[in-house]
């Protein structure tokens, strides 16, 4: 008999090779006819899997999101069983479950097209209504071998010839349908109730662009068909505020094949909105006692090999040159810390002279994978609010406050706050290659930066391996409308850098010290969170943030020289205002305006123009009435001041 500790603290003896199935119908009834899936000492494993040794048991059925992973993942191999009966010799890749859903990477002889999904589904649909076992068969690596070689499954073979030796290999067997995979699965497919394939995109083998591009097909599963139903309403939703269509339909920002993949024009309506951000930000920052710098946007690799960006960061860099011609080897910067680590180094400084805080707008370029690319949200290039402080060891608590404190102001300002969270990012000492190894150094900061949560009352959740390569960090999160997480600012406390650029500083006592350096986004990248903000509202920026505020139109072309003289008046005062002097109805040109999501309409006709007033209309189609020009003037200041 062995012994079971249970999620509930109970312990249980069960006879030695009983399996998970076995122990849930020793539990309850309704237990073994809801349990899915299982964690044997916080590994998951099937219902098949048998308990050989004293272990902790938890048991997840589909409340937990562990058994709706078993569920999407059978989905994703029912698919790719689908795939292969329709296309013989398509050839597999991975096929995870991933938050919401699932995928699958496939090597297609003839490219599939989106259309083809629906024949896909319809074979899905077979399968699963033929129904059957999930069987999980153990193999030896040379079986396997001689199995996935018969079956020309290449990347399959790459896949197992990565397997640790030692580790069990096990295959999976759905009808006809016999997949290398560690599991887990559903006992069988009754649970599957509902399934759609929603898109198809190129994924590079292994994430990366050196290797072969794959098609991936991503798709969603649930174990209702009311949940499925309700996924298809909530995307109808999500497609209203997507900021990758909404962006292009309201000129925010395009993109072209000659530019290539992660390259977004801003067009000029997105360019005011940065340009808007970007001075507030400034603004704000240099209100709050930054030094605004700016810095080249390449540099030699020997910069970058003393930060270490070039040992541990090198993959997502642009290096410009070759190092077989003798030429020196350039890079496009993916940060600016190096850079304003040399500034810092002009001159002799004073602990008098700490903190110092540097700002700069800079614009920043990353080699991101082709699969990880998504409109504004992820790019090569792009926008960033960049900040470091150097300042003395006592200071960092101090620091800390005032960068949070910036932080909240700025999400308060864009009205986000209650769409973020924090995230305490950590190293993981189990992969020391990823970081500085310096183990005292990495202790150290991680509990400066936990106390600083504490101390500032901040909810937080932690993830180990998230840190950067010299130092832990505090990442502000968000979600965007499907859900996918982002990071938009980031806070680090660097105990390394400063060792390596040589920085120091003189203390009270005339010696050369080391500072502390604290790297910080204050408003992150400008791009996300253009993306963001699209996303929130819609495409209606507050007015504030709208690229044009207002148009004025006439009734007729009679008003002509009126429109023209309102609207300067209102330049004059500083306000986006367009004018729409057209031959057109003016029914139509307040639908166009209203569509372009412009926050006011502006209508003169011969009795507005004889009074010196405008009729004011929104674009929620709220009519404001006449008012003289003075009293619109006002309101929309005072309007523009309370975002403040």
């Amino acid at each position: 008999m062995i012994k079971v500790s249970l999620k509930d603290g109970n312990i249980i003896e069960v006879e030695s090779g009983k399996t998970v199935a076995d122990v849930a119908a020793m539990i309850s009834e309704n237990l073994a006819r809801v349990a899915i899936c299982a964690a044997i000492n916080d590994k998951t494993v099937d219902l098949s899997t048998k308990i050989t040794a004293d272990c902790a048991l938890h048991i997840y059925t589909l409340k937990d999101e562990a058994g709706k992973q078993a569920l999407r993942h059978t989905a994703a191999h029912v698919m790719a069983a689908a795939v292969k009966n329709i296309y013989p010799t398509a050839r597999l890749g991975i096929g995870p479950a991933i938050e919401g859903g699932f995928y699958y990477d496939f090597d297609f002889a003839t490219p599939i097209k989106v259309e083809d999904l629906s024949k896909i589904e319809a074979e899905m649909d077979r399968i699963i209504k033929l129904g059957g076992a999930v069987e999980r068969k153990e193999k030896s690596r040379a079986e396997a071998g001689r199995i996935l070689d018969a079956a020309r499954e290449v990347y399959k073979i790459e896949m197992l010839n990565d397997i640790p030796k030692g580790e069990k290999i096990s295959f999976y067997k759905l009808q006809s349908f016999n997949d290398l995979c560690a599991g887990p699965h559903l006992k069988d497919l009754s649970k599957i109730k509902a399934f759609k394939l929603t898109k198809i995109t190129g994924a590079y083998w292994r994430g990366d662009a050196k290797n072969k591009m794959l098609t991936r097909i991503y798709g969603v599963a649930f174990d209702k068909a009311s949940d499925l139903a309700d996924y298809i309403t909530t995307q109808e939703e999500i497609k209203k505020r997507d900021h990758n269509k909404i962006g292009r339909d309201l000129e925010i920002f395009t993109t072209h094949e000659l530019v290539g993949q992660g390259l977004p024009l801003l067009m000029p309506n997105g360019a005011k909105v940065i340009q808007i951000l970007s001075r507030f930000v400034e603004d704000e920052e240099e209100r709050r006692g930054y030094l605004f710098c700016r810095t080249p946007f390449m540099a030699k690799s020997d910069l970058y090999k003393v930060s270490g960006h070039w040992q541990h960061y090198k993959d997502g860099m642009f290096v410009i040159g070759n190092e077989l011609l003798d030429e020196d080897i350039l890079a496009l910067r993916p940060m600016t810390c190096p850079f304003h680590f040399l500034v810092y180094k002009q001159g002799i400084k004073s602990y008098r002279d700490l903190p110092i805080r540097y700002g700069e707008t800079a614009y920043l370029f990353r080699n991101e994978s082709s699969g990880e690319m998504h409109g504004l949200t992820r790019v090569r290039q792009f926008t960033f609010s960049e900040g470091h402080i150097v300042c003395r060891p006592d200071q960092v608590n101090q620091i800390f406050d005032e960068v949070l404190d910036l932080a909240d102001y700025i999400m308060d300002v864009l009205g986000i706050r209650n769409d973020i969270w924090y995230r305490f990012s950590k190293w993981d000492p189990k992969n020391k290659e990823k970081y500085i190894d310096n183990p005292s150094a990495w202790e150290t900061s991680q509990n400066e930066i936990r106390k600083i949560l504490v101390r500032n009352k901040i909810k937080f959740v932690e993830a180990e391996g998230e840190a950067a390569f010299y130092g832990p960090k505090i990442d502000i999160q968000t979600r965007n409308v499907y859900g996918k997480e982002d990071t938009l600012i980031t806070i680090q406390l660097d105990l390394a850098l400063a060792e390596r650029y040589d920085m120091n500083f003189i203390d009270e006592n005339g010696e050369k010290v080391r500072p502390y350096i604290v790297h910080r986004g204050s408003i992150g990248c400008y791009e996300r969170t253009l993306a963001m903000l699209i996303e929130k509202h819609a495409g209606a920026f507050p007015l504030w943030l709208a690229p044009t505020q207002g148009v004025i139109m006439g009734i007729s072309n009679k008003q002509d020289g009126y429109v023209e003289g309102v609207y300067k008046q209102l330049r004059a005062e500083g306000f986006r205002i367009q004018k729409d002097i057209r031959n057109e109805k003016v029914g139509y040109k307040i639908r166009e305006a209203t569509l372009k999501k412009i926050p006011y309409m502006l209508v003169a006709g011969e009795k507005e123009e004889s009074a010196g007033t405008i009729s004011v209309r929104t674009r929620e189609g709220v009519d404001l009435g006449t008012m003289p020009v003075a009293d619109f003037i006002a309101k929309i200041k005072q309007q523009c001041k309370e975002f403040k």
